[in-house]
């Protein structure tokens, strides 16, 4: 009887010590409360409980996303923006903020959800539609300094926060796209005009250099009758000053010459000298 009895006792001891093990994965923390009060802080690993007098509570540590669900908001000139946002958060792991969690907040999750709303009407509030979309990194930024602030005593610690979107009303998303395509035609018509002022200046500058290669070459066509008639009058001065006679003859002769005019000049006469002078050959001396 005594041995069935220990065999009982035995049984209940390790049924006993069996319900109380707690294997605490590395990604959570807790704390065990003995009759309802705060006994000790869990870590990851082997853990044991009294059953019944003792309960251990579980926080996971890792980072967690929480959608702050899309919301109307009235803007500050007065449209109304559909916006949505996410808010990135986590449990801090060591003792102090693991039970700031479990003690000081209700649920992180449904008090950070409700905080972001608030925050983001109390800021999108005071923009226009048009800055709040073009300042987006700014509302990020006071969204985050908001939480951060309102959080302190919960235990946990705001990553970052993103705004997913602000999409203003149908009608209104209509005319801005319709100003923005204007905008990139008014670009388009700009660049156009642009690149036509290039070609005309180009043409401009091709005509000007086509000019000064005609007044370059009427220059030295001029030069080059300027230097014809110093030298027809040097063999003027040289040979026909004071005879006009001889002087007729080869002006006789030019023209003959221009028609194709075959003429004869006797050998031995002064305008043969004379051409040969002129052209560089000794003179044929008259008998």
């Amino acid at each position: 009887m005594l041995t069935g009895n220990i065999l009982i006792f035995i049984i209940f001891a390790v049924v006993f010590f069996l319900s109380g093990i707690r294997i605490v994965r590395p990604t959570y923390r807790g704390v065990v409360e003995r009759l309802g009060k705060y006994n000790r802080f869990v870590v990851p690993g082997f853990n044991w409980v009294i059953p019944i007098v003792e309960n251990i509570y579980l926080v996971n540590i890792t980072e967690a996303l929480v959608e702050a669900n899309p919301q109307e908001i009235i803007t500050f000139d007065n449209l109304n923006a559909r916006v949505d946002a996410q808010v990135y958060f986590k449990i801090r792991p060591d003792e102090i903020s693991v039970k700031n969690s479990l003690y000081n907040v209700q649920s992180c999750q449904y008090q950070i959800v409700n905080l972001a709303r608030t925050t983001l009407r109390n800021i999108i509030g005071t923009m226009t539609l048009k800055s709040a979309n073009s300042e987006r990194g700014k509302i990020n930024a006071d969204l985050l300094a908001v939480l951060l602030r309102e959080t302190k005593e919960w235990g946990i610690e705001i990553v970052r926060t993103e705004l997913k979107e602000i999409d203003p009303p149908k009608d209104v998303q209509e005319t801005m796209n319709k100003v923005v395509k204007a905008e990139n035609e008014k670009v388009a018509a700009v660049d156009f005009a642009t690149a036509r002022e290039t070609v005309a200046d180009g043409e401009k500058r091709a005509e000007i250099k086509r000019a000064e290669g005609i007044k370059q070459a009427k220059i030295l066509a001029a030069e080059g009758e300027s230097e014809a008639i110093r030298l027809v009058n040097e063999a003027a001065e040289r040979y026909f000053v004071g005879n006009a006679q001889l002087l007729r003859r080869i002006q006789a002769v030019e023209n003959s010459l221009q028609n194709n005019t075959k003429i004869v000049v006797p050998p031995g006469s002064d305008l043969v000298n004379v051409i040969g002078d002129m052209a560089g050959i000794a003179p044929i001396k008259i008998k």
